[in-house]
């Protein structure tokens, strides 16, 4: 037997500098170390690889000046891996392993056994059944999920809190959303009035400079000196309404007008909820009020993430169902997307 090692072609002196072994190594070249050392062949891991036949042969000699060995010998007419090259072929194995998987992991989410944590910003002047529908889908569907609902306020900055990774979806509605954002329009609504059964509108009817007079209720400002949509559009058009009380709680404010003679100018959605459960008679706003407009906000880093797509696939479900009347309670199944 005739054997005629190959011996490794020395580097250059300098040629690699300072750099360390890790440095001057590329998947590509893991790649090419296990497929020609399973191979047996460069000729053979070429077709492989779908590469050319001397562009391995330059990958092999960077191998061998790496590791100062041959790596692949001639036997016979055969090539055989030294006994330094079979000690790599499963290190170089479980590393193209371990690069596949950390990219399709990446990718992959299964709701029925992620564990991923969801950051949700909302604003509480969205219909009052939207947020416990949306938690219970997202619980039912993706039980080992966790979910915050963090307030959407003045005091947290939502757009670095989204570059940030800290949010991964914000609900809301603006005149105008921030145009740096990813966005999509989840459901318009029609702006009215909600008084009280007692109210003298809700025999009589009223006029626009009835309802300017009235006394109204509106919600904090989220920072000194914003506006809310409602008195930006008055602002707009020269109007300015008789603001009696503030309210920090949404929420709290529909008891608040059964129990006054305050108006409470909002959404359709949200008032019909509060009027079949509270002595209230929802009227149409005598100032002609752009529809208000929501919207779910969320940033790049997100764009392309399975786990925050299917959110907003559920997100959207669970608005589509309260607006066609699908599912009324938490606890109904809802249809998959």
């Amino acid at each position: 037997m005739n054997t005629k090692d190959v011996a490794p072609n020395p580097a250059p002196a300098g040629s690699t500098g300072d750099r360390g072994p890790l440095e001057r190594i590329d998947l590509h070249l893991i790649r090419v170390l296990h497929t020609v050392l399973t191979e047996g062949s460069v000729s053979r891991a070429a077709l492989r690889l779908g590469m050319h036949q001397p562009a391995v042969s330059a990958a092999l000699k960077r191998l061998r000046d790496l590791a100062g060995d041959p790596l692949l010998v001639r036997h016979g007419a055969q090539m055989v891996a030294t006994d330094a090259g079979r000690r790599m072929i499963e290190p170089a194995a479980s590393i193209l392993r371990t690069a596949e998987t950390l990219f399709t992991e990446a990718q992959r989410f299964d709701p029925r056994t992620s564990t991923q944590r969801f950051h949700i910003a909302a604003s509480d002047y969205l219909d009052p059944l939207f947020l416990p529908h949306l938690v219970a889908d997202i619980q039912r569907q993706a039980p080992l999920t966790r979910v915050e609902i963090h307030a959407l306020t003045g005091e947290a900055d939502y757009r670095a809190q989204l570059a940030q990774g800290e949010i991964d979806l914000v609900i809301g509605n603006w005149l105008q959303p921030p145009d740096e954002l990813h966005m999509a329009h989840l459901f318009s609504d029609e702006v009215v009035s909600l008084v009280s059964h007692r109210h003298p509108a809700a025999r009589r009817g009223w006029s626009e400079a009835d309802w300017l007079e009235a006394e109204h209720i509106a919600p904090m400002p989220n920072y000194p000196g914003a506006r809310g949509i409602i008195d930006q559009v008055l602002d707009e058009r020269g109007l300015q309404r008789r603001i009696a009380v503030r309210c920090a709680y949404f929420g709290l404010i529909p008891q608040m007008v059964a129990d006054s003679l305050l108006v409470l100018t909002t959404g359709r959605q949200y008032c019909e909820r509060y009027a079949r459960q509270l002595p209230l008679t929802i009227l149409p706003c005598p100032v002609a009020m752009p529809p208000l407009l929501y919207y779910m906000l969320w940033h790049t880093r997100s764009q392309h993430a399975n786990a925050a797509r299917w959110l907003r696939e559920r997100t959207r479900q669970v608005i589509s169902e309260l607006r066609t009347g699908g599912p009324r309670h938490p606890s109904t199944p809802s249809h998959k997307p």
